[in-house]
């Protein structure tokens, strides 16, 4: 049985010789960086699971979390993040219970970020690796400048939709786009600059809503297996959208991929 620091606890478990199994925090009176201190030193600490309650706005939350040694640990936050959650994530999970404001992975590095809500602005703003879920829809600017890394490869799926400017200037990883509510995608400007990269979305789009950079196909198998994986990977988070996996992928998908790697290669003098 695992053994838990009461929410409002603030003595030293190293100095009883003991390590709960999982540790709580009470983030109603914590600053920014008192929570984000607090984290870290439970992290170093030896515990492997925090579960953060009334969560209002703090900022940050996982940014300061990594080590040589690549020490991890489970977060769970209960409440609203705020701005850059799991920003430079390197190999731990969060999950939202809730939803998150703007900037969530940014320049994520490894890990899984899941958020039981939507997301807002420039989620995924230059991740280079791991792994974001979110259940709902998502803001502006998502995915915005999302690259590969050696021999990382990014990958965001989305429940619902997303606004403007979807994976402007992306140029790698992976983008899936599920609109389960069926409600067509609303988004304009998808790809401008785009070099890199591919999005799937549920459904079709006009070639008004796409930039000239991109190029929209239908599949093929290998795009299939993609969607097959991460499509699982989703129903297994959010098991509460009731719609089976079958469902999903028997609806009809387009690929967006860019027509060039320097679509801006002739305003270049080199």
């Amino acid at each position: 049985m695992c053994k838990t620091v009461p929410l409002d606890s603030k003595q030293d478990t190293s100095s009883a010789g003991e390590v709960p199994d999982v540790a709580e925090i009470d983030a109603t009176d914590l600053q920014t960086k008192e929570l984000n201190d607090r984290l870290r030193e439970m992290m170093l600490s030896g515990i492997k699971k925090v579960n953060i309650r009334n969560v209002c706005g703090q900022r940050y939350i996982g940014t300061r979390l990594y080590t040589p040694q690549h020490l991890v640990m489970d977060i769970e936050i209960f409440g609203t993040p705020g701005n850059d959650l799991a920003a430079f994530l390197f190999g731990h999970k969060i999950t939202v219970h809730g939803n998150a404001q703007d900037g969530v992975g940014n320049t994520m590095d490894a890990g899984e970020v899941v958020v039981f809500g939507r997301a807002g602005d420039i989620l995924g703003f230059s991740m280079r690796g791991g792994e974001i879920y979110v259940r709902d829809n998502c803001g502006y600017r998502t995915a915005l400048h999302m690259k590969e890394y050696n021999e990382k490869r990014p990958v965001l799926v989305i429940g619902g939709r997303a606004q403007d400017f979807l994976g402007e200037y992306m140029a790698g990883g992976i983008v899936i786009v599920l609109d389960l509510q069926g409600l067509t995608h609303q988004s304009n400007f998808i790809g401008t600059g785009m070099h890199g990269g591919v999005i799937y979305l549920r459904g079709s789009v006009e070639s008004t809503q796409v930039g000239n950079q991109v190029a929209v196909s239908p599949l093929d198998e290998s795009d299939r297996a993609v969607l097959d994986h991460y499509v699982s990977r989703f129903l297994e988070r959010f098991p509460e959208v009731g719609t089976k996996k079958d469902e999903i992928l028997h609806h009809s998908f387009v690929r967006l991929t860019p027509k060039s790697k320097r679509p801006y290669n002739k305003l270049y003098t080199y």
